[in-house]
């Protein structure tokens, strides 16, 4: 059958499936024309200015002087086109309808309990009422789960058809991503168009990471962060709560770590509640060995110092065993207040490790490593094995840990944790290996690569401010560093980006300053984690598109 246009019936004006008159009408005995109706793209039907609905206007058969009764106009529409959403979807079926927007008495129904906080945040998004367990009817919104809602899938499928609409997916977050498209598609005014989304992300984990222990970022602003995440499809916040600056979360086995300036842990817990709800995870970072100065600056014994006493700045001594129980007992306080499935370790930077000759600077971190390692040990192995202690702790908890690709070394007597995944950010640091080196070893490696993803206040280091079309027109997952993608058979090891905000000086910028800044990257870094390859769009219609829709 000819999809593309229907042959006009005998007598009728035709219509092409874009929705435009073919004729202007029918000659009928007596000169007299029929009125035709348009059928107007989008599926409005309309009467040509200055004439009447035919039910007021004389029939055809009067005007003709013909007993036979007037034929009425046909209704149809034109194929849908795909959704224009952040990010777009992957699969749209086409089909001919009206569409659905949310109208006066249309419901959010669930056929599922757990999907209870889905379908009320969607009611209040789009104006309509929260039905909860109902059939549904027209011009609802339906959600539904297809499997046990246990499932790690995030594909859903959304069918607007006869009125409805129906999102369905196989666990909770899928349902959820459903509705973001929907309320996209329908922001401003829009309609979802008719047909059948098939969707799900390219990469598992899609984050944003933001360093909150140099500066102080308020609740609000972090959860009006998780609200923007969730609406673009992200699944991870990164919070890195420690360092040489700041340590800002409450704490009950070391007050004496929290800087003046912190969240409370009622805070997190709302903070966590929200992200929940947004199915995005928190993943905490307390790094370590480096960057602990909040944390030494309230146990002034744990500082690691030189042969020449000289310490080295944010550093603890990890041949000193009051520095592990420091850093455990917060690991596992923390442990409580965070109940996600991912913690980042940190570990790069150690100030023992950016020198020359670490053996010659650090005698006493030396001593440790033979002793504990043997002969040929070195600094790096001790390190290592700091590091490989700390995942075991957090192992402990059920938890999947990450650390900085520079906390990695070549050779050496200890080898890092197969199961700790890298957290790819630079090249250029003392230490800092190729993307191929963690790759060929079977390593997983989370993208966080400082050339597109790095937003650092201030732009010190000869750091720059990343813009939304650098990461559109040139980024991929597999640019791990540099600009030069791995090849495409590490794919499956590459588990995804995360776009990270640095407060090295602090001042910088006001959080209004930094929501701004990172807009539209984040716009940019969903949709290539949704769908790595070419986008659809030039750069200026995907910027226009995300005034419209994010």
């Amino acid at each position: 059958m000819n999809r593309g246009r229907r042959r006009a019936p005998r007598g009728k004006t035709a219509i092409t499936s874009k929705g435009l008159l073919l004729g202007t009408g029918v000659a009928l005995a007596g000169g007299a024309v029929a009125v035709a109706v348009t059928v107007w793209p989008g599926g409005d039907t309309r009467v040509p200015s200055g004439s009447q609905p035919s039910e007021s206007r004389s029939s055809v058969s009067d005007l003709a002087g013909s007993p036979s009764p007037s034929p009425s106009p046909s209704r149809t529409y034109p194929l849908s086109r795909k959704p224009q959403t952040i990010p777009a979807v992957r699969q749209h079926e086409a089909a001919r309808g009206p569409g659905w927007k949310p109208s006066d008495g249309a419901r959010v129904v669930v056929r599922n309990k757990a999907l209870a906080d889905e379908g009320r945040l969607t009611a209040e998004e789009l104006g309509l009422a929260y039905a909860g367990e109902a059939a549904p009817r027209d011009g609802d919104v339906e959600l539904a789960l297809t499997g046990s809602g246990r499932s790690g899938s995030e594909a859903y499928t959304l069918t607007v058809k006869d009125g409805r609409v129906r999102i369905a997916a196989p666990a909770e977050a899928g349902v959820f991503y459903g509705t973001r498209t929907l309320k996209q598609e329908v922001r401003g005014g829009g309609t979802a168009p008719e047909g059948v989304v098939r969707d799900e992300p390219a990469k598992p984990q899609r984050g944003f990471m933001l360093d909150i222990a140099r500066k102080h970022f308020t609740a609000g602003w972090i959860e009006d962060r998780i609200r923007e995440l969730g609406d673009l499809k992200y699944n991870q916040l990164g919070l890195h709560f420690s360092d040489d600056q700041g340590f800002r979360i409450e704490s009950t086995s070391h007050p004496e770590v929290v800087s003046q300036q912190h969240l409370t842990k009622a805070q997190v817990k709302d903070i966590l509640a929200l992200a929940e709800s947004r199915h995005i995870e928190v993943v905490p970072e307390i790094d370590s060995p480096g960057h602990l100065g909040a944390v030494i600056a309230g146990n002034p014994g744990l500082q690691l110092r030189n042969a020449q006493g000289v310490a080295a700045s944010g550093a603890v001594d990890i041949s000193n065993p009051r520095s592990a129980e420091v850093v455990d007992d917060l690991l596992n306080e923390y442990a409580e207040l965070f109940d996600g499935r991912y913690w980042h370790l940190g570990a790069d930077e150690y100030r023992a490790l950016m020198v020359s000759n670490p053996e010659a600077s650090y005698p006493r971190l030396a001593a440790a490593a033979r002793q504990k390692y043997g002969a040929g040990a070195t600094v790096e192995d001790l390190a290592t094995g700091w590091l490989n202690d700390r995942a075991a702790v957090m192992r402990g908890h059920d938890r999947t840990v990450r650390a900085w690709n520079d906390g990695f070394f070549r050779g050496g007597s200890v080898q890092a944790d197969k199961a700790i995944q890298v957290a790819y950010w630079t090249g250029k640091e003392i230490g800092a290996r190729p993307p191929v080196e963690y790759l060929s070893a079977g390593r997983q490696v989370v993208n966080y690569n400082d050339e597109f993803l790095y937003y650092v206040l201030g732009e010190p280091n000869q750091f720059f401010y990343p813009t939304g079309q650098r990461i559109y027109e040139s980024w991929t997952p597999r640019v791990l560093r540099g600009t030069t993608a791995v090849s495409a058979q590490y794919d499956d090891q590459i588990l995804g980006g995360v776009f990270a905000v640095w407060c090295d000086l602090a001042d910088r910028q006001t959080e209004a300053q930094v929501a701004a800044g990172v807009r539209m990257p984040l716009r940019a870094l969903s949709q290539k984690l949704w769908d790595p390859a070419k986008p659809g769009m030039s750069w200026a219609e995907f910027r226009e598109l995300a005034g419209r829709v994010s």
